[in-house]
């Protein structure tokens, strides 16, 4: 056991604190009955520094600590991308997302499907992200959070799951929303604290206790770990393909996670306004930018602490489990400090834990038990409903993480892969349903069902293609699709043979393009980068004056404040200067 008593006192004293701050702030006044807005959208009274502390906290898990750390070891500073290009989407979700939502006044995901598409896509979609949210993402920050609990206690995984479970749940069952969103504040001050710690120890461990002397030596000899752009045939490159990274799939999974995945947007959708939302994804992106830092750092300093000088970690350990490298470091902590940092982990971990079995409950609760089951219930009976949900979610994820998981030596990878085979599909149908106004519910379930068996068909007969690349060539030609039959669904015979024939063989040039010349030299790629980045926040700065026509977006007030738009500039120079320094 690596944990000594004061480390678990320092843990005890945290699990006290925030148990005893989620039940304060779940107080209701006398005589008032708590309502589904109350518990699934904290009565939407959420202030902007709320929010963004809940989105962070709700998306740096064990998934994120422990697997992105060990792609760390494994690959570099590389799987970064993950967190800086997440920065950018979270601006054009506060800027073009968010007003249509929040105008629409939704409680879920699926109820804008619904008004858009109808019934079908609506309950298609739920289904999915229920399934989806249960069988995956819960299993996999069980599973990661259990292997840490595991190496710094000894105690079985199964266990550790079953006690991080019920302790995610105690204490954000009865508030809701609000519990989550206040308690996450805490969670990502102790996040923060505990990670700049461990990356602060480990270079002082490596420059001889001096931090910059630390990080120059890192740099200087292993400086294919800071590598932002694979070339082909680098090690690393079949999952972070190079200039691919930049300029195809990893966009489709970010909109698909920071735009349109309902236990990240619900903390956006409880705030009392649309600024307030606005500046709270903008304060969630301005912290994306330090995450790497708290993440992947660590993990690239496991390489060095394994190597004959230190002989701090064990290098077998880490080359047979590459999600062991953020456990083996938090292992050669300080006395206290590793409690700290521990207390850091268990609060990443829950706090992805009771946000996901919120927005299962809430999704299963406001988009199928309410409308299709049990429709004219009381408001507490739908609470009790979401409550009982939330439970049973937990129990099936915690039985499924280890048989799911558990062979897999990269969970982080694995995650992004399974998220891969319908994230095109979702990413294509809420774009068009914005922003394309010929898009019907036949060309949404064309999407929906031809994203998967795209997927799957590359997945079998074109295994060398990265899934980075598989994401993007699925969504470009989903999309197509969709716009296709969408339109072809009112024309005439001809004109349907037509666009038939033209789609063909515009796909086809498309195809060819993307095999024949997979990657662009690194000159040219900066300046389409650059050039791409520019123009995304130009158009933030200068698009107030959009001419989106679309039924569902024409009366939408796209304006915002010179403050958000500064931010966005800061935020966007910043990921630029990065991206050219790290090349």
């Amino acid at each position: 056991m690596v944990l000594e008593t004061m480390d678990l006192v320092v843990v005890a004293f945290y699990a006290v604190l925030l148990f005893g701050i989620a039940i304060y702030v779940s107080r209701e006044p006398k005589g008032h009955v708590k309502t589904t807005e109350d518990y699934f959208l904290a009565g939407k009274s959420l202030p902007w520094w709320a929010i963004g502390a809940s989105l962070i906290a709700a998306n740096i898990s064990a998934e994120q600590i422990i697997g992105m750390s060990g792609e760390g070891y494994r690959i570099g500073l590389a799987i970064a991308a993950y967190e800086w290009q997440a920065a950018i989407v979270l601006i054009l979700v506060a800027k073009y997302f968010l007003p249509i939502f929040l105008k629409r006044e939704v409680y879920t995901m699926p109820q804008f499907l619904d008004q858009r598409f109808g019934t079908g896509v609506k309950t298609t979609m739920s289904i999915y992200w229920i399934a989806l949210y249960t069988l995956v993402n819960l299993t996999a920050v069980l599973w990661l959070g259990a292997i840490a609990v595991n190496s710094l206690t000894g105690v079985d995984e199964v266990v550790a799951m079953a006690g991080m479970g019920t302790f995610a749940i105690a204490y954000s069952i009865f508030g809701g929303l609000k519990a989550v969103a206040l308690t996450d504040i805490i969670q990502v001050v102790i996040l923060i604290v505990g990670g700049i710690i461990i990356a602060v120890l480990t270079m002082q461990m490596i420059g001889g206790g001096n931090f910059f002397g630390g990080v120059e030596r890192l740099y200087t000899e292993l400086p294919e770990k800071f590598d932002m752009i694979f070339e082909p045939g680098q090690f690393g490159y079949d999952t972070m393909p190079g200039i691919w990274t930049l300029l195809g799939g990893l966009w489709i999974l970010h909109l698909n996670y920071w735009g349109f995945n309902q236990y990240i947007i619900q903390r956006a959708l409880g705030a009392k306004d649309l600024p307030e939302a606005q500046k709270g994804l903008v304060f969630a992106a301005a912290l994306k930018l330090i995450m790497p830092l708290i993440i992947v750092l660590p993990g690239i300093a496991a390489v060095m602490l394994a190597a004959t000088e230190f002989g701090a970690l064990d290098q077998s350990v880490l080359d047979a489990k590459t999600d062991a490298a953020y456990p083996e470091v938090m292992g050669i902590m300080p006395a206290g400090l590793r409690g700290l940092i521990f207390a850091a982990l268990v609060a990443a971990i829950v706090s992805s834990l009771a946000s996901m079995v919120n927005s299962i409950s809430t999704i299963f609760t406001m988009d199928i038990y309410k409308p299709m089951i049990k429709p004219g219930q009381t408001e507490h009976h739908y609470v009790s409903v979401g409550r009982f949900v939330a439970v049973l979610a937990m129990v099936i994820a915690v039985i499924a993480a280890k048989p799911f998981l558990a062979g897999f030596d990269s969970a982080f990878q694995t995650i992004q892969e399974y998220t891969g085979f319908i994230a095109p599909g979702v990413v294509a149908v809420f774009l068009l349903g914005m922003f394309y106004k010929p898009a019907n519910s036949e060309g949404a379930f064309t999407v929906l069902i031809l994203s998967v068996l795209l997927s799957i068909v590359l997945k079998v007969f074109a295994p060398e293609l990265s899934f980075v690349n598989r994401i993007w060539l699925v969504f470009l030609l989903s999309t197509a699709a969709g716009m296709a039959v969408s339109h072809m669904s009112s024309l005439d015979r001809q004109v349907k043979m037509d666009t038939l024939i033209y789609t063909a063989l515009g796909l086809g040039a498309l195809v060819f393009t993307f095999i024949e010349f997979p990657s662009f030299t690194k000159p040219i790629s900066a300046i389409f980068v650059a050039i791409m980045v520019g123009a995304v926040l130009a158009n933030v700065v200068k698009h107030d004056d959009t001419k989106l026509t679309h039924l569902e977006v024409k009366d939408v007030d796209f304006k915002t404040k010179s403050n958000f738009n500064i931010a966005a500039l800061l935020i966007g120079a910043v990921l630029i200067g990065l991206y050219w320094f790290f090349w």
